[in-house]
This record gives structure tokens, C-alpha cells and sequence, in this order.
């Protein structure tokens, strides 16, 4: 990348910001000295994780908040986690068409991107947008995820506030802590609130936050909301502030922007590790090797040794 193209992506160049990442979804080698030239401009938005079951509501409430935001002054670019179509590779959903409204608005840049099998509901390529994003002017990022289980809770590493959305059908306490919702979210929004259970749901949710939560920890709010209609966002979006304020009087964003920069610099390096073992000669030589067994009465740690011992692998 040329000092023009990031001149253009300080200025907001839209198309530029479209075409850097869709190199970077691509794969294309974009050297180490592109995000260096970026990263003093990348850590000034606020980052939002949105996540929660199918279904539930997401991208409509992220649809409502953008409008709040905009009030506010706020610049805001979205990454929209899309499950992966299995014949293109591409994004499967396709949030933009949703929030087309702010297709013609310079305050608002939306990219649908393809999870690609990951299992953290996040793509790897995702903080790099997320950077590009940032180093834009936008104030605020927002990660709207595919879902949410036992394998993909790690938005909330890649977040300032993580966001999860559930509705009245989303099951007992039981089954919340199963998820693991308890240990990442800073805030819930049970949607579609006007369904038979809501009530219940969010007096269940609060009773446990309360009973497990650490002292030294805030205890997330819950907040009720029919996004579709637009009932209770201005009340979450009121509390969203309110916790953003609350984290930052505590230090409680620098810490978890020290937190994500620690992670990634552990990811890069593990990254470049296996890129400079695994050759395409390795790779070939191991499924040549794997393609051969025909048999299952060996174990397979036994097969691994072998694989290890073996000098052409």
C-alpha cells in the first residue's frame, strides 16, 4: 500500500476503504508496514461486539443504534460476521441489504464479511478491518457476529463492550451459563420483548448476574427491547453510554485495549510461526502420508508419532 491509498482512507475515501479490504479478505500480501503506518490511527474507536443466537434480532437493533449514534455526532463503521456460503466462500446473509438506508451516508460504512468456518463467530481478518475502519475516523466499530456458543466467545477479546442479544425463546438460566453468555457479556437485550416469557427471562437473567458476579466487577444491565418497532433502544442506547461512561472513569477500556493488543501480538507471532513451518512441500508430503493409512487398528497418537519420526514430512 502507497502513502496515497492511506491518505485516502484518513479522508474517508470510501472506495478505497472498500477495495483495502477486500484485499485483505482476499489474502493479498499486504505488508507488515501498512498497518504500522495505520496502527496510531487505529485505537481511538470505541469497539462493540453484538453477538447472541440466530434469529434473535441482531442486526435490526444494530440497525436502530446506528441511528442514535448519527444523532450524537458519531461515526460508525459495522462488520457484519456472515456464516460463509459453502460455494462462494462469500458472505452468506448480507447484512448491508438490511441497513441499505445509509448506503449514500459518508458517517456510515458497512462490510458483510464471510466467517470462513471460524469457530469464534469473528474472522482472523476481522480486527484488521477493524483497524482500516478506525484509521478512517470512525468512532465507533461494531462486530455483529454469527452467533453464539461454547466455541465462539472470542468477540469478546476483540471488543471494548460486548453486547449479547437474546430473545424470550432463548432458553433457561441454565443453559445461559452453559453458553458462557455470563462470563463475556457487559450488557444483555432481550429483543422481541413483546413474545410470551420475556419478563420472566430478563428476572431470571438479572437474579444470576447479581449471584455470580464478582464484587470488584460491574454487573451487566438488562435491557428489554422490540428493535423491529423501535420500543426500549433508546432506553438500551441511554445505558449503552452510560456503561461506556462508567468503563472509562475506571480505566476499564484502556485495560481491555491492552488486553486486545496483547492477544494479537501472540496471534501474529503464532501465525508466523506456522506460515514458516508449513510449507506447501509439508503440507502435500502430510496428506500424501494421512491419504495412505488405510487401516484404523493403529492408534492415532501412534500414527501421529510416526508422522513426526517420519523424515519426509
Amino acid at each position: 500500500m502507497d502513502s496515497k491509498t492511506i491518505d485516502l482512507i484518513r479522508s474517508n475515501d470510501h472506495l478505497t476503504l472498500s477495495r483495502v479490504i477486500s484485499e485483505i479478505e482476499s489474502n493479498s500480501d499486504i505488508s507488515n508496514e501498512f498497518f504500522n503506518e495505520i496502527y496510531s490511527l487505529s485505537h481511538n474507536s470505541i469497539r462493540i461486539g453484538v453477538t447472541g443466537p440466530p434469529g434473535a434480532g441482531k442486526s435490526t437493533l444494530t440497525n436502530q443504534i446506528i441511528k442514535y449514534f448519527l444523532t450524537d455526532n458519531k461515526s460508525v463503521g459495522i462488520i457484519a460476521i456472515d456464516p460463509t456460503s459453502p460455494f462462494t466462500g462469500g458472505a452468506l446473509l448480507g447484512d448491508r441489504v438490511r441497513m441499505n438506508q445509509y448506503l449514500f451516508n459518508d458517517n456510515v460504512f458497512i462490510r458483510s464479511m464471510g466467517s470462513r468456518g471460524d469457530l469464534g463467530g469473528l474472522t482472523k481478518k476481522a480486527q484488521e478491518v477493524g483497524d482500516v475502519l478506525a484509521a478512517s475516523g470512525k468512532d465507533i466499530i461494531i462486530y455483529e457476529t454469527v452467533g453464539v456458543g461454547q466455541g465462539e466467545l472470542d468477540v469478546s477479546k476483540a471488543v471494548d463492550v460486548t453486547i449479547v442479544v437474546l430473545v424470550p425463546e432463548s432458553g433457561d438460566e441454565v443453559q445461559l451459563m452453559k453458553a458462557g453468555l455470563i462470563e463475556i457479556a457487559d450488557i444483555f437485550v432481550i429483543n422481541k420483548s413483546d413474545r410470551d416469557g420475556s419478563g420472566r427471562l430478563a428476572q431470571n437473567l438479572a437474579s444470576i448476574l447479581h449471584s455470580f458476579s464478582k464484587k470488584e466487577d460491574l454487573v451487566p444491565e438488562v435491557y428489554s427491547t422490540s428493535a423491529n418497532k423501535g420500543d426500549g433502544v433508546e432506553k438500551f442506547y441511554s445505558g449503552l453510554n452510560e456503561l461506556l461512561k462508567l468503563m472509562q472513569n475506571k480505566n476499564m477500556l484502556n485495560e481491555k485495549k491492552l488486553l486486545r493488543h496483547k492477544n494479537r501480538i501472540l496471534q501474529l507471532v503464532q501465525e508466523r510461526l506456522l506460515s514458516n513451518f508449513w510449507s506447501k512441500k509439508k503440507v502435500d508430503q502430510l496428506k500424501l502420508a494421512i491419504n495412505n493409512i488405510n487401516s484404523i487398528k493403529v492408534s492415532h497418537y501412534e500414527v501421529m508419532r510416526k508422522l513426526f519420526e517420519d523424515k519426509n514430512v
